[in-house]
């Protein structure tokens, strides 16, 4: 399971604190992959009268927001912008780190995650608040693409192939994604957004296969919109031109 960088201080949890606007990775999933370090963006407000030794800080949990598992290998949170220093009112930006390859954690903590709020007190205390905030952690997709042959005559045949790969947090490694469906995509040369053509499901070892009719030049991509674990990815576009 994931772990904070920290254990919460002896001290029971104080009141008098409250937090306010808390937005984590504005609102997106989190999607984390097995190697790559992901950056978590977060903003709130906090107001207290009370002295705090260090944070404030929002961070996803699981179970309980003070005994639970916490997703971050680091976290950075911006000074004290003043809003109303009589009332002790500030706004917070925060970035969190969390490194897949410094965590223990499985398939199984693809799911959704509370959002907690913690400051820590003079005294060796803190204030811990359950925001009611619910975050969705999924793992990573990949799509690749290729599109043959190039170039090739108007009428003639285009065969697209590719494979979605999703991200193992058992192993660290990316695996195929059988079951998919993906959507094959075309962006006519000069045109600036891509067109849904066709689907297909990919295989069991996540491949993905189909054929179109050469009409124009232009870019062929695969694009998997994701479920309830796993983030949504498009491959990289593979240009056809057509002759």
């Amino acid at each position: 399971m994931f772990t904070g960088v920290a254990a919460v201080p002896a001290g029971a949890a104080e009141g008098g604190v409250s937090f306010t606007r808390v937005a984590v990775n504005g609102g997106k999933p989190i999607v984390i992959g097995v190697k790559e370090e992901v950056e978590v963006h977060a903003a709130f407000r906090m107001t207290t009268r009370l002295t705090y030794d260090f944070g404030p800080t929002v961070f996803p949990y699981r179970g309980k927001p003070d005994t639970g598992d916490t997703l971050h290998s680091s976290v950075i949170t911006s000074d004290c912008e003043v809003v109303d220093r009589a009332n002790g009112i500030c706004d917070f930006e925060e970035w969190l780190y969390i490194d897949p390859r410094n965590l223990d954690f499985g398939n199984e903590d693809a799911a959704t995650w509370g959002t907690a709020a913690r400051v820590f007190l003079a005294g060796d205390a803190h204030d811990t608040d359950d925001k009611d905030l619910p975050l969705q952690v999924k793992r990573a997709t990949r799509v690749t693409v290729n599109a043959s042959p190039e170039p090739v005559s108007t009428g003639k045949t285009i065969t697209v192939t590719g494979r979605v790969t999703r991200a193992n947090w058992d192993t660290h490694t990316y695996q195929g994604y059988a079951g998919r469906t993906a959507s094959l995509q075309f962006k006519a040369a000069g045109a600036s957004s891509y067109t849904t053509v066709k689907k297909a499901t990919s295989n069991s070892t996540g491949a993905l296969r189909t054929t179109v009719k050469a009409t124009g030049s232009g870019t062929w991509r695969w694009t998997y919109y994701g479920n309830s674990t796993s983030g949504a990815k498009s491959s990289t576009g593979d240009h056809v031109a057509v002759r």
